[in-house]
């Protein structure tokens, strides 16, 4: 009987890969456990597995002192004494328990936790093996689905194909062999710990350490990949030996080596490209297969480029919705901004137009405040131009300047604009020609001597009209409805005098009016 006990445990050891120890271990605080249960006890319990009779004892650990303070846990010397004769002050006393007397409900106890121990063990030898193989390459078989992710068989464990880690092009069958790398491993995962991928770039690198033996060997390193499953990956290679070309290696003889690579993506394609530790002559490589004009490190800082391609080739660099540059950007580490070279220039006329233009201060703007107007003056916003080309995020991050402030700025910046359309046609039609300017301002003079000179008629006639009757105050009004409409058809008429009769009637200002001020001083005097 001992010796089959003891042999269950070994297979049990050998079946989930941990020491014989861990599960005998397990055994015996599962007996404590239960014991513990039965008596319902706070003693020091012990359990001792007896590998000869298969027997697990279960002891009470009582320590030798002086003076007692805890009953359940230590004894006086003289009842030590009694147990035991050779026992002294910081000795043990063991006293067996028995077990014999556990029933079902402790035997199920002693289940679960055997069970519990076990699975830890377990959990931490998986841990501690597969976690220094991050990265690695293995072979695995579809076992089942859970939901949208895969379960995978590794051998010894299962592993867990997230769906976010699967190519887009493929489909898995129960029973299928892939190839995939181990991506992490998680030891707070309530299934399956280790995390398989199929979508990670390593797993291109690992294929290429497979198929191409410079690699290998380490004559030709992998310097950078980006990929993005199912569709394309860019790796970018570079060569210790200078008569080994790493991009020839890795094709192979008639593509041999990358097609098999293909082949095992399911038909992703592969871009190699040559590495430089120049990052505009690697940017120019890594935007490949489209043909670059110039590159221009706008901002070092945060790494920007500033690249420029023929109006043919802005497509073609792009990419598939931005596929292209996406996956360049990630092999060279910047942020690529690509400009076809007709948008270029106009971007460099608008800049020179917006040189030379006049900038139109912020104080133009009707019904924007004194102090809004220095918190964008103090962002560096100068001109009604600058704030119209702003967008509201970037206004909101000016401090001090809110949602409702941003909308009572383009509000303001609106009506500018909208009245400057309206001034546009009546600046055109002032602007006819220069013989009409010329009319319009001799118009000008003439109609300004023709105010005085009413003025000073007016002022008459209103002294006049008081010393006079009512009947000679009609006659009167009606002269003047008689002269004004003649007056006015005079005035249509002779549009084209009007220069000659201006200098004229300037020339005889002075006189009338000193005749209007004579006449005034009489009626006064009458």
């Amino acid at each position: 009987m001992a010796n089959l006990l003891y042999q269950q445990i070994e297979m049990l050891s050998r079946e989930k890969h941990i020491e014989p120890e861990v599960v005998v271990s397990a055994i015996e605080d599962a007996m404590v456990v239960a014991a513990r249960k039965f008596y319902k006890s706070e003693e020091d319990l012990r359990g001792k597995f007896n590998p000869e009779t298969g027997q697990v004892d279960v002891f009470s650990v009582h320590t030798v002192v002086e003076e007692v303070t805890d009953p359940k846990k230590e004894i006086t010397l003289t009842e030590a004494k009694k147990k035991n004769p050779s026992a002294e002050v910081g000795t043990e006393i063991i006293t067996p328990k028995p077990t014999d007397v556990l029933g079902r409900i402790a035997a199920q106890t002693a289940k679960q936790v055997i069970l519990q121990k076990v699975r830890e063990a377990e959990r931490d030898t998986i841990f501690n093996e597969y976690n220094g193989r991050v990265g690695e390459l293995v072979t695995v078989i579809v076992k089942r689905a859970e939901g949208p992710d895969l379960i995978v068989d590794m051998g010894r464990t299962e592993a867990r194909l997230p769906k976010r880690e699967q190519s887009k092009l493929e489909t898995y069958n129960i029973g299928e062999r892939l190839r995939v790398v181990i991506k992490a491993v998680d030891r707070a995962a309530k299934g399956p710990q280790v995390i398989a991928s199929r979508a990670d770039a390593s797993l291109v690198q690992r294929l290429f350490e497979m198929e191409v033996p410079e690699i290998y060997d380490g004559t030709v390193q992998i310097r950078y990949a980006a990929r993005e499953a199912g569709e394309r990956t860019k790796v970018a290679v570079m060569s210790r030996d200078k008569d080994v070309d790493p991009v020839g290696a890795c094709v192979g003889m008639k593509g041999m080596r990358v097609q098999s690579i293909i082949r095992e993506l399911r038909g992703e394609k592969i871009d190699i490209i040559p590495y430089s530790e120049e990052t505009v002559a690697f940017a120019q490589k890594a935007l490949s297969p489209a043909k670059v004009t110039r590159v221009q490190i706008t901002d070092p800082e945060n790494k920007k480029l500033e690249v420029i391609v023929e109006d043919s080739q802005l497509s073609l660099a792009i990419g598939k919705k931005g596929q292209n540059v996406r996956l360049a950007s990630k092999l060279i580490g910047w942020d690529i901004d690509i400009k076809s070279e007709e948008e270029k220039r106009q971007e460099i006329e608008e800049q020179m137009t917006a040189l030379t233009a006049p900038a139109t201060p912020l104080t133009s703007l009707a019904g924007i405040g004194a102090k809004t107007i220095e918190k964008m003056e103090a962002a560096g916003v100068n001109s009604v131009e600058k704030l119209a080309s702003m967008t509201p995020e970037q206004l909101m991050e000016i401090p001090g300047i809110g949602e409702k402030m941003v909308d009572k700025i383009y509000q303001a910046v609106n009506r500018f604009y909208e009245s400057g359309t309206e001034a546009a046609p009546a600046g055109e039609g002032a602007a006819a020609g220069e013989t009409t300017e010329t009319t319009t301002e001799d118009g000008e003079e003439g109609a300004a001597v023709d105010a005085v000179e009413e003025g000073s008629a007016e002022s008459t006639e209103a002294v006049e009209a008081a010393a006079e009757t009512p009947a000679e105050q009609e006659t009167a009004a009606a002269e003047e409805t008689t002269t004004a409409e003649e007056t006015t058809t005079a005035e249509e008429t002779t549009t084209a005098e009007e220069t000659t009769t201006a200098e004229d009637t300037q020339a005889e200002a002075t006189p009338a009016d000193k005749g209007g001020t004579e006449r005034a001083e009489e009626a006064k005097s009458e």
